[in-house]
């Protein structure tokens, strides 16, 4: 079994509805087990198109006996079966699940980056991380999730 960390987001149609289903059905695809789930905060877009609805932003841990590419293949399945419709990159999106982290691992592939390459950038990820993971220790940069909150909160002072 694997510790996986797991964003959460969802701005399109009913967000805290669209990320509670793909929650269920990390349990109902045997997906894995989820031990904790974040509080959701509403978030303005980052980047992507401009026009977009702000989002509901959270993060979960998930214990999984799947592989990280087995882990990304049914976290895109399950972003489908939730209703999302391939659009514009950064673009609206009914749901959005993103590998944060899988256990201690670093994983450098064309098709998937863990830690997630922009993790340490985004408070919108940084934040529901630290309710529930907060001494979470980044395996590249060598300091805890709440540290990288804090580093970024110094630089917006």
């Amino acid at each position: 079994m694997a510790r996986a960390y797991i964003g959460l987001g969802s701005n399109l149609g009913d967000r805290e509805g669209n990320i509670r289903r793909a929650l269920e059905l990390i349990r109902e695809m045997g997906v894995g087990e989820v031990k904790a789930v974040s509080a959701l905060i509403e978030t303005e877009p980052v980047g992507g198109p401009p026009g977009q609805g702000p989002f509901l932003n959270g993060a979960a841990i998930v214990d999984t006996a799947l592989s990280p590419h087995e882990l990304l293949d049914r976290l895109k399945e399950i972003e489908v079966r939730v209703g999302r419709v391939e659009r514009d990159r950064w673009g609206a999106r009914e749901v959005d699940l993103d590998i944060l982290f899988y256990g201690d691992e670093v994983i450098d592939t064309p098709r998937l980056q863990v830690p997630h390459a922009r993790l340490a950038e985004r408070r919108f990820v940084l934040e529901p991380l630290v309710q529930i993971a907060p001494d979470k220790v980044h395996p590249v940069r060598k300091c805890t999730v709440s540290q990288l909150l804090a580093d970024m909160e110094g630089e917006n002072k």
